[in-house]
C-alpha cells in the first residue's frame, strides 16, 4: 500500500515538465523534494507548494552534471530522515550542434545528466522501495527514442533510448516488488527548452497538433506509471509517429530525419 503522503523527489524541478510534476504531485497529496541548479526558482515554487497544498517541501539544489551529485542528494535525504516513495529523473537538456563542434567536457556533461546521474539515482533508492514494497519511477525519455538520431543533438535521441531500454529492464526486475517504472516519452512540449537551446524561432514553424503544455505530459505520465506501463508516449500524434516510423524501412526515416534535422535542428 501507498504511505499516506508519499515523497516524490524530483529533478529538474525549477521549470518545464519537472515544475508541472511538482504541482501535479503536490496536488495529490505528495511531499516533494526539489533539485535542480536554480534555487530561486525552486525556493519560489516550494512557497507556491507550500500555500496551494500544505506540502511539505524539501529544497536540496544541486548540479547533476558533477559526478558526486547523486550521491550527495542522497546523503542529505538520508540525514533529514527522508524515504522516497516517487522519483521523477526529468532533469535534461539539449547540446545544439554536431557532435565534433562540441567540445568534449560539454558531451561528458550531458552523459552525466542524462544518463548516469538518472542510473545512479535509481539505483541508490530503489532498495528502499522494494524494502517498503511500494515505489513509483519516472525516467523522462523522448518521443526522439523511438525515431531516428538527428543532425545535431547528437546525444539526444541515444540518452533517450538508453533510458527506455532502462526502464524496461528496471521494471521486469522490480514489478512484483510493488515498484512500478515507465519510461515517459513527450514529443513537442511547450517549455522553455527550445529557448535555452536557441532553436525557438525553428521550433514555431511546427503545427500547433504537434504540441502539448507540460501539464498535460505529466497527468498521462501519472497515470501511465500507476497503470504499470513500462514505456508510454503521450499525445495521440506521437503515438502515430511512433507506429509510422517503425514501419517505415530504415532507408527512408533516415532520409526523412536528415531532411527535418536541417530544419529544426541548430546545427552550429
Amino acid at each position: 500500500m501507498p504511505p499516506i503522503r508519499p515523497l516524490s523527489l524530483i529533478t529538474g524541478a525549477s521549470a518545464g515538465i519537472g515544475a508541472a510534476f511538482a504541482r501535479a504531485l503536490a496536488a495529490r497529496g505528495h511531499d516533494l523534494v526539489l533539485t535542480a541548479r536554480r534555487v530561486e526558482r525552486l525556493e519560489t515554487l516550494a512557497d507556491e507548494l507550500r500555500r496551494k497544498h500544505n506540502a511539505t517541501v524539501t529544497v536540496l539544489p544541486n548540479d547533476l552534471a558533477d559526478p558526486a551529485a547523486p550521491q550527495q542528494l542522497c546523503d542529505a535525504l538520508a540525514q533529514r530522515g527522508l524515504h522516497v516513495d516517487w522519483l521523477i529523473n526529468n532533469a535534461g537538456y539539449g547540446v545544439p550542434g554536431t557532435f565534433e563542434s562540441n567540445s568534449w567536457t560539454a558531451h561528458a556533461d550531458f552523459i552525466q545528466v542524462l544518463m548516469t546521474a538518472p542510473t545512479e539515482l535509481a539505483w541508490r533508492l530503489l532498495p528502499a522501495m522494494r524494502e517498503h514494497g511500494y515505489g513509483r519511477i519516472i525516467n523522462v525519455a523522448s518521443l526522439a527514442a523511438h525515431v531516428p538520431g538527428s543532425v545535431g543533438h547528437t546525444l539526444y535521441s541515444a540518452s533517450k533510448a538508453y533510458l527506455v531500454k532502462f526502464s524496461q529492464s528496471l521494471a521486469l526486475e522490480n514489478r512484483h516488488l510493488g515498484v512500478n517504472v515507465c519510461a515517459l516519452c513527450p514529443g513537442f512540449t511547450w517549455s522553455e527548452f527550445h529557448d535555452v537551446t536557441g532553436s525557438r524561432d525553428m521550433m514555431n514553424k511546427l503545427p500547433g497538433l504537434m504540441w502539448q503544455t507540460a501539464e498535460e505530459v505529466v497527468h498521462q505520465g501519472i497515470d501511465a506509471v500507476e497503470y504499470g506501463k513500462v514505456v508510454y508516449v503521450t499525445g495521440r500524434v506521437n503515438r502515430i509517429i511512433k507506429t509510422l516510423v517503425k514501419l517505415m524501412p530504415d532507408r527512408l526515416s533516415l532520409w526523412l530525419s536528415a531532411r527535418q534535422s536541417r530544419r529544426f535542428r541548430k546545427l552550429e
